[in-house]
């Protein structure tokens, strides 16, 4: 079957809620991913920050296999071996004390939801049914209609409402918004480090300790969402690590499995994470064997083989060769690690041209909010392979 007849199936059967680059991939190797006519593309996207490890790692696919050869999943219902060394290690690595898991990105929001609006019942005082959360403009953190009823981007809202009440939106970046927009009811602080499906988008240095300060000053929870930012991304283990801020409760996701498996979590202390009470919330495949199994050795591979190290190192050396382009195309590049956002001018007529075109280069790679190319590969790359993929960016934005 070729490419084309894939692709005509695929838009034929299924739903069009996204819209891909037209290559058909069918194995992955670390940094390259091949499509089924055996062309090779150095992947410049790591499914959304989902394989910092690189694609198939032999050793997490190893263990992968030994697990599914052993027990997939008990629900909760039961307990099995893998449960408690996943949550105690992911503990160790984040300085917090206790763990929820669950499957994907935005359960694992929805969770923290959960748990800042019954800390704020039952240990901040709040009256009932009146707690408040303050998010940021321009913010993605899932695709629920309670997540996407705080979103201010329209597309993800439209047709979709009625939404849920209990969050006020502020300008990102500004410390001063969050202090004015603090209230009673206020019970926490959701917040990305740095916006990246909003375009790379930096806050000013000091911004996140800023913040801290403030919610501590006033009792209110700081909940960081790192599934995208967090696990090595921006050049630290957790992107927050660059101002030394220590949130009541991280959000985990994405590379937390190096890709094999959905697997996500809330990790807070044990005040926090302690309202929690059997029945109040839960899902069948949270916490089974097969993720924790796969998710411990995910966080091994990228502490034990220097990733997060080698995000810093790449992603400068990166950064420094993208700002010596002259393409009357780029107005900005900016980034922290290996999560660079190039940001084109209007004129440019948009990035997904781009994209396509790099996408013929052999790199893979996709626009965010209309002029932004993000980059993001796996954190195992090296600086050959940087200079591989900055001579076709670099002709690609000096030429089209």
């Amino acid at each position: 079957m070729t490419s084309q007849n894939l692709i005509d199936m695929e838009d034929q059967y299924g739903a069009h809620n996204y819209l891909p680059l037209d290559v058909v991939l069918t194995r992955g190797e670390g940094i390259w991913v091949y499509d089924i006519d055996g062309k090779k593309y150095l992947d410049f996207l790591s499914a959304y920050s989902s394989v910092n490890q690189g694609h198939c790692h032999p050793r997490i696919a190893k263990k992968m296999i030994e697990q599914a050869q052993k027990l997939t999943i008990t629900s909760r219902a039961f307990r099995n071996d893998q449960l408690g060394l996943f949550c105690k290690e992911v503990c160790d690595l984040t300085n917090m004390e206790m763990l929820l898991p669950m499957n994907t990105g935005a359960e694992a929001v929805e969770t923290a939801i959960k748990m800042a609006r019954k800390w704020g019942y039952t240990v901040k005082g709040v009256e009932k049914d009146r707690a408040e959360i303050i998010t940021c403009a321009g913010n993605f953190h899932g695709r629920t209609t309670t997540i996407i009823g705080f979103s201010t981007e329209q597309l993800y809202k439209q047709y979709f409402g009625p939404f849920t009440p209990g969050f006020k939106s502020i300008p990102f970046g500004n410390p001063k918004a969050l202090k004015n927009a603090i209230i009673k009811n206020t019970v926490a602080f959701l917040v990305e480090p740095i916006q990246a499906e909003g375009g790379v988008l930096i806050p000013p240095d000091g911004y996140l300790k800023e913040c801290e300060t403030i919610c501590r000053e006033n009792n209110v929870l700081l909940i960081l969402d790192e599934i995208q930012t967090g696990l090595g991304r921006c050049g630290k283990l957790f992107a927050c690590q660059h101002e030394n801020v220590q949130p009541d409760a991280f959000i985990l996701g994405k590379a937390l499995s190096g890709g094999f498996y959905p697997v996500s979590a809330v990790v807070s202390t044990r005040e926090i994470m302690g309202v929690f009470k059997p029945g109040e919330h839960g899902s069948t495949f949270a916490g089974n064997p097969l993720a924790c199994s796969v998710a411990r050795e995910a966080l091994k591979v990228l502490v034990e083989e220097g990733l997060v190290e080698n995000s810093e190192k790449m992603g400068n050396y990166f950064m420094d060769k993208l700002k010596t382009i002259k393409s009357k195309h780029i107005k900005e590049v900016r980034g922290k690690g290996l999560l660079i956002g190039v940001e084109l001018v209007p004129e440019a007529g948009g990035a997904r041209r781009f994209a396509e075109a790099l996408k013929e280069e052999g790199l893979l790679c996709k626009e965010t909010h209309e002029n932004v190319i993000r980059f993001a590969p796996p954190l195992v790359i090296t600086k050959e392979d940087i200079d591989w993929a900055f001579e076709r960016i670099k002709k690609v934005l000096e030429s089209l």
